[in-house]
């Protein structure tokens, strides 16, 4: 597998996007893969659109998740300043701010736009290497890649079950992690409940735990999509030390509302097939849960679905 991706990656990124789009075409309109769980999906985010028009959303997302698979493939490959030109950070000052401070900096972005270009982008423009969080995949040769891929321009893929041990043990060195999650926890993980597209909707806590081990700033990844192949990112700021003592899942909030407003700004390139509504919220359920664990899956880089 991992050899056919870097066979692939030789290939012009027009080319790749022929080649994805003619998978994504038979994913949507033959196989009809998450087809209904899709629909479902934007037909409760929004309720007030009509079905034609939550449909060409659906449409459009499909071919965005084509064209995410080519440009992934592309990038293994890609140069410097051919990533640099097609994913510009436009304030990447904040980040070194916050490192010449000696503060560490919690990056959260959500599966959204391209999230893997976020990470090799983010890496040659901000000035410090950026630690991508992620969940090892089941296929071993993809798995490979994706951590190849991801490191070209430095910066240490950290696997989620290892996330609080080092961040524990380099504490008091400034560094950059950078945190997918918007993806949904278990029943039985510890969980923050808020109203998220007009739904019920529970987030990991990680991103909470994480910033106050590392003491770090925590910055929301706005993204847009300018162009095919190409998007513009934006570090809004969510959070800074000293954080309240106790439980507190602040930080999860504030990234489920900017999370909100750049679905609703785009709806087309969220990822829709993941499954995101899992199970209700429990009558008794407050917004923060109990003790966060800090071995929890915090919303991973890369997250199977």
């Amino acid at each position: 597998m991992a050899f056919l991706f870097r066979a692939l990656s030789l290939l012009p990124l027009l080319s790749l996007y022929h080649v994805f789009g003619v998978v994504g075409w038979l994913t949507f309109r033959v196989f009809r893969w998450r087809h209904a769980l899709a629909s479902s999906n934007l037909a409760r985010a929004f309720p007030e659109r009509t079905v034609a028009e939550r449909e060409a959303i659906l449409a459009q997302s499909y071919r965005n998740l084509a064209d995410l698979l080519a440009e992934i493939v592309w990038s293994f490959r890609a140069s410097p300043e051919d990533l640099v030109a097609r994913c510009p950070v436009t304030n990447p000052e904040l980040i070194r701010e916050h490192i010449g401070a000696g503060r560490s900096v919690l990056l959260l972005t959500a599966h959204f736009c391209n999230w893997e270009w976020q990470i090799l982008a983010g890496n040659l423009q901000v000035g410090v290497p950026v630690n991508a969080i992620y969940k090892p995949q089941r296929v071993a040769g993809i798995d490979r890649f994706l951590r190849a891929a991801r490191s070209r321009f430095g910066g240490e893929p950290i696997p989620h079950k290892k996330l609080m041990r080092e961040v524990l043990r380099r504490r008091r060195e400034p560094r950059v992690y950078a945190m997918v999650a918007d993806q949904t926890p278990t029943p039985d993980e510890p969980k923050h409940w808020t109203r998220f597209l007009d739904e019920d909707s529970a987030f990991f806590v990680g991103p909470d735990v994480v910033a106050r081990a590392a003491a770090a700033a925590v910055l929301f990844v706005d993204v847009e999509r300018v162009g095919r192949g190409r998007y513009r990112m934006r570090l809004v700021p969510l959070a800074q030390p000293p954080y309240p003592k106790g439980v507190d899942t602040g930080v999860v909030e504030r990234y489920a509302r900017a999370l909100e407003g750049e679905i609703r700004r785009s709806p087309a390139d969220w990822l829709w097939v993941h499954r995101k509504w899992k199970y209700g919220r429990p009558r008794d359920a407050a917004g923060a849960a109990a003790t966060p664990s800090p071995g929890g899956e915090a919303g991973v880089a890369g997250n199977r679905h």
